[in-house]
C-alpha cells in the first residue's frame, strides 16, 4: 500500500498511565519510521483532549503506541468506534480482557490454556494460607496494570505484606500467583505469523521493571534455543492464546516454561513495546523485518480492519474525517 493512501495518521503516545514514560519512547519511535515511509504521520500526546484533537485534526486513523490504562485497557479503542475511525491492534474486548489478568486466567483456564495457579487477595487473605496453597517463592502483581509494575516475587512470609500493599497501590485486584522456575519465553504475533520466539534471561530476581527498562545485563536470545518441536509447541499455544481473546493485528504473548519444559502462559500483550530495543521488534528483526517495515504492517492491519467494518451488512457507519 502506497504511503498516502493512509492518509493522516495519529500516533498515539504518552497518556496518564503509570507506562506513560515507557509510551512516549514507542510512540516517538513508531513515529520516526512512519515519517521515513512517508507516511503523513503526526505525535499526539493522549491527554484529555485528545478525542477532540483528533476531529479538529481530520484524521483517518491511529497508530495506539499507548501502554497501560486508558489506551491498552479498551478505553481509547472504544472511542474510536465512537468516531469512526480505523485504529491498530486489538479491538475494545479483546483489549480490555488483555489488561485484565484475572479474567484472562478465568477464560484461559475454560478453554485449557495454561496458566500458574493463582490466588485473589482480599483485605482478610492469611498470607499462611496462601503460602500453603501455592508455596514459596510466589508473585503478587496487581491485575490491571503492565511493564512490571507493581510486581513482587516474595520469597518468605514476613515479605508477604509490604508485597500486596505495593500492588494494591495500583489496582483494587490483586493476584498472588505460582512462582513458575525456568525460561521466560515471549512470541511476537503479527497478523498470521507468529515470529521468532526470544528466550530473556536476567540476573535479577525475576524478568521485573528495572530488567526490562535499566539493566544492561538484561540478555535476550534469538534462536531461544528451543527444539524445533518445543518452539512449534509454543508458537501454537501463543496463537491459541491470542485468538482466545480476540485479539487482533498484533501483540505478544509471555510464557513462562519450567524445568520439564512445560509453558505456562503469563500474560498477553495487545500493545507491546515498540522501540528498538523492544520484544517484538526483536522478533521481527530475527524475521527478516525492519523496523520500519513493521510499523507500516502493524498499519496495514487497520486498514484491513476498515474493510471490514465497511464491508455489506457489517454494523458501522462511514469514517469520521475521511477527505
Amino acid at each position: 500500500m502506497k504511503a498516502e493512501n493512509y492518509g493522516k495518521v495519529a500516533v498515539l503516545m504518552g497518556g496518564p498511565s503509570a507506562e506513560r514514560e515507557v509510551s512516549l519512547k514507542s510512540g516517538a519511535a513508531v513515529l520516526a519510521a512512519l515519517k521515513r515511509r512517508g507516511v503523513d504521520a503526526h505525535g499526539m500526546d493522549a491527554a484529555r483532549d485528545v478525542l477532540r484533537k483528533l476531529e479538529d485534526g481530520r484524521f483517518d486513523r491511529v497508530f495506539i503506541a499507548l501502554h497501560g490504562r486508558l489506551g491498552e485497557d479498551g478505553v481509547i479503542q472504544g472511542a474510536l468506534e465512537v468516531l469512526g475511525l480505523p485504529y491498530t491492534g486489538s479491538g475494545v474486548l479483546a483489549s480490555a480482557l488483555g489488561m485484565d489478568k484475572l479474567r484472562c486466567k478465568q477464560l484461559w483456564q475454560s478453554v485449557g490454556v495454561r496458566t500458574p495457579d493463582y490466588l485473589v487477595l482480599e483485605p482478610r487473605t492469611d498470607p499462611a494460607v496462601v503460602g500453603k496453597r501455592l508455596g514459596f517463592p510466589l508473585v503478587i502483581k496487581p491485575s490491571r496494570e503492565g511493564s512490571s509494575i507493581g510486581v513482587s516475587k516474595v520469597d518468605a512470609l514476613e515479605n508477604f505484606a509490604p508485597a500486596r500493599e505495593l500492588a494494591a497501590r495500583y489496582d483494587d485486584t490483586v493476584l498472588a500467583e505460582c512462582f513458575i522456575r525456568g525460561a521466560e519465553i515471549t512470541a511476537s504475533i503479527l497478523g498470521d505469523r507468529e515470529l521468532p520466539l526470544i528466550r530473556i534471561e536476567t540476573p535479577r530476581a525475576f524478568y521485573d521493571y528495572a530488567a526490562k527498562y535499566d539493566d544492561d545485563r538484561t540478555r535476550y536470545l534469538c534462536p531461544a534455543g528451543l527444539t524445533a518441536e518445543r518452539e512449534a509447541e509454543i508458537k501454537r499455544l501463543a496463537r491459541l492464546t491470542f485468538d482466545s481473546l480476540g485479539c487482533r493485528g498484533w501483540g505478544r504473548v509471555d510464557f513462562m516454561v519450567d524445568e520439564q519444559g512445560v509453558p505456562y502462559v503469563l500474560e498477553v500483550n495487545t500493545v507491546p513495546g515498540m522501540t528498538d530495543h523492544s520484544l517484538v521488534p526483536m522478533a521481527a528483526r530475527a524475521a527478516g523485518i525492519d523496523f520500519d517495515e513493521l510499523c507500516l504492517l502493524i498499519l496495514e492491519a487497520s486498514t484491513a480492519t476498515e474493510r471490514a467494518r465497511h464491508a455489506p451488512g457489517a454494523v458501522g457507519g462511514a469514517k469520521h474525517g475521511a477527505r
